[in-house]
């Protein structure tokens, strides 16, 4: 049993922050009021348990962090990360929930690599969630059998890193969903605008003397699969958005769904692409090399005025490690994606809470709670009988990245310093990560 007191409670569904105490009990939040004394909570103590006290004072407490775009590489890259090192990444970020894609090798599309994950993930400290597959082997051509798939354990279905390219299939794959109750989450890049991906097609191409990616190979399936998803009332997550013509889509498209009766279009952003531009791909060429690649300005602004308006719901990380013998490949051979679990929430408080885009209620409503919903997951609430997934931060002292627990440590971010200090990570009522 734990029992923090003096800390500032952070409640993303009633958007509040007050000075609560915490019981926790048997994997649970057991009581919230303004003030539980040691000797109160000694009165429920399990039998044969002991009571631990953490004095929270000066620190601010919110729900666990729940990161819906996750490569852990298992089965398959496991030299890059691994489901066990990657638990111990999201840990010390605050995050105590990921759904992982399913992109490994072999890829999550039948249900034996579904339970290896699933089951692998049963001995960390944290909970890990996978999507399945869309397509077998991602290929884009033949769905897989997502309804047994869903009763395997798949939270959701994706063919992330690949696009889809067949409007049929992401109509059929969509139909299905839709009768499953269950997300599906796309990659929208349509290769025809794509001459080197990874690299915005503009300044940051230009100087590199590249073709790049065209903001459009984004924007083209952007369009296509909202009107499909409206049509056929999928929940439909558009993965990590990059265009600022893309956020207004998904803008008026959450519109017109609200005037259905219908709220099924979401939508993700990464902490890289609110906090960087493509001129971070001259500066770091391959750690800032990424699908979609980082843009203008004017689209990282139009990002962050996504999140404020909840246009775009959700905060994910898009964690994606590669061993440094591979990103030190040139440009155009390295492949795409940075790590991002430890550093996310740090860059959210630097980059917006601090800069007055964002409260930390509403951050916390798209790092925790929203993602959680849209995955129909138990957790990102503070509210008594919730899992008991916390962290407590201080927001006033700084955190230095300068190495990082996941096997891999590509990352733009190394060497950088943010607000945003995580001193404890919660989960299931259990310390799994302290700042030392």
């Amino acid at each position: 049993m734990i029992l923090i007191q003096n800390g500032i409670l952070i409640d993303p569904q009633r958007g509040t922050m007050e000075q609560k105490d915490i019981l926790l009990a048997e994997g649970k939040i057991l009581r919230l009021a303004d003030r539980i004394s040691a000797k109160e909570a000694e009165t429920v103590l399990p039998k044969g348990d002991t009571l631990q006290t953490i004095d929270a004072e000066g620190l601010k407490i919110g729900p666990g962090l729940v990161d819906v775009h996750v490569h852990f590489r298992d089965p398959g890259f496991t030299h890059k990360e691994d489901i066990l090192t990657g638990a111990k990444a999201a840990a010390k970020g605050g995050v105590t929930t990921v759904v992982l894609m399913a992109n490994t090798k072999p890829a999550v599309d039948e249900e034996q690599t579904l339970r290896y994950v699933i089951e692998k993930g049963l001995a960390t400290d944290i909970h890990v969630h996978t999507c399945a597959a869309i397509t077998k082997g991602l290929k884009g051509q033949e769905m897989t059998d997502m309804a047994a798939l869903k009763e395997a354990g798949a939270v959701g279905f994706t063919d992330d890193g690949i696009p889809i390219l067949s409007e049929d299939l992401v109509r059929a794959a969509m139909e299905e969903a839709a009768a499953l109750d269950v997300p599906i989450s796309l990659h929208e890049e349509n290769p025809a605008y794509i001459e080197n991906n990874g690299i915005n097609r503009g300044e940051a191409s230009a100087h590199l003397g590249i073709g790049g990616s065209d903001r459009m190979a984004e924007i083209s399936l952007v369009e296509r699969d909202l009107q499909i998803a409206l049509e056929t009332g999928a929940a439909f997550d558009v993965q990590h958005i990059s265009a600022a013509e893309s956020v207004e889509l998904v803008r008026r498209a959450k519109a017109k769904a609200l005037e259905m009766g219908q709220d099924n279009i979401h939508a993700e952003a990464t902490p890289h692409h609110f906090t960087l531009t493509e001129e971070a791909a001259i500066r770091y060429g391959t750690l800032a090399k990424m699908n979609p690649p980082l843009r203008t300005e004017a689209d990282r602004q139009a990002v962050i005025k996504g999140l404020m308006d909840g246009t775009i719901d959700m905060i994910a990380t898009d964690h994606a490690p590669h061993a440094a013998q591979e990103k030190a490949k040139p440009l155009t051979e390295a492949p795409s994606g940075i790590i991002g679990l430890e550093t996310a929430f740090a860059l959210a408080v630097t980059n917006l809470v601090k800069e007055g885009y964002l409260d930390f209620p509403t951050l916390f409503a798209r790092m925790s709670l929203a993602p959680a919903q849209l995955y129909h997951l138990p957790y990102g609430t503070v509210r008594e009988g919730a899992p008991a997934d916390l962290i407590l931060f201080d927001d006033t002292q700084t955190v230095t990245f300068d190495h990082f627990v996941s096997k891999s440590q590509n990352s733009p971010f190394l060497g950088q310093t943010f607000y945003g200090r995580i001193e404890k990570t919660i989960c299931n009522g259990k310390i799994v990560y302290e700042a030392e």
